[in-house]
């Protein structure tokens, strides 16, 4: 998808629709990736994805989450804790910073990832190149009325 049909879908993910596409598109996600033992998922047309493998922070179950994300040449990512612009930050991000160790599917590959949310101001100074690709991104703090948690993964054999 260009970055027209990107900035589109944004907008769309940023008005009421969210409400809808937050209760639909995360399950038909999973499911699709399920279906296809991780070959397809729902959001890649749009933009790079993967799946995220947590630890739950209050049960300790392992959690997935199809997530949008940013790959760096270094073969690490950055994910972004949007939840479509609602006001509560995803379950997720909590997971991430109780447990930053996790895996994520990506291109078919699992790998184990250590994650680090980033300052406020190392997310401020990222937010430019993360709005090249998804364009007024960072508008989803305007609709959510909360600062957006942005995290940095990477490779656990790296990360040592």
């Amino acid at each position: 998808m260009n970055r027209t049909g990107r900035a589109v879908t944004a907008a769309i993910t940023r008005s009421p629709a969210r409400y809808a596409l937050r209760a639909v598109v995360p399950p038909l996600d999973r499911l699709l990736f399920r279906l296809t033992r991780g070959s397809w998922k729902l959001s890649a047309p749009a933009m790079p994805s993967l799946m995220l493998f947590s630890t739950g922070a209050k049960t300790g179950m392992r959690r997935e989450s199809p997530l949008i994300c940013f790959p760096q040449s270094d073969g690490s990512w950055y994910i972004v804790g949007s939840n479509f612009g609602l006001e509560r930050h995803p379950a997720w991000t909590a997971n991430l910073i109780a447990n930053p160790d996790a895996e994520v599917h990506y291109r078919r590959t699992l790998v184990q990832v250590r994650a680090r949310l980033l300052s406020q101001p190392e997310a401020d100074a990222l937010w430019p190149r993360l709005e090249e690709q998804w364009p007024h991104y960072r508008d989803y703090e305007k609709t959510a009325k909360r600062d957006i948690r942005v995290f940095h993964l990477v490779q656990r054999d790296a990360a040592a």
